[in-house]
């Protein structure tokens, strides 16, 4: 998405990183950034109203729900592999990413 107009940062990046702005997992210098670009750009303030507004409604009808262990353990061990920039397959994860085995 891009509303054709020249910004500091691009549109691309700003819905990149448009979660980690909305759970407050950024520096506040990029916060700053994030809150000019949604200034000058509608469609991107759009798209941020949106997902907030979901987020919202989510913690509200599950925000009570207790997870099961397993399937966090499963959620982190993803989120890990991700943020290591390790590929992650399609189907299941285990728990814990289990060593490489010699063939």
């Amino acid at each position: 998405m891009s509303c054709g107009e020249p910004h500091d940062t691009e549109c691309s990046e700003i819905l990149d990183h448009l979660y980690e702005f909305l759970d407050k997992e950024m520096p506040d210098s990029d916060c700053v950034k994030f809150e000019h670009h949604f200034e000058e750009c509608s469609p991107c303030l759009e798209k941020y109203g949106l997902e907030q507004a979901v987020k919202k409604l989510v913690k509200r009808c599950c925000g009570q729900d207790d997870v099961p262990g397993d399937l966090r353990a499963k959620v982190m061990g993803r989120l890990d592999l991700i943020r290591s920039g390790q590929s992650v397959p399609d189907h299941e994860v285990s728990a814990a990413p289990s060593a490489p085995q010699d063939s």
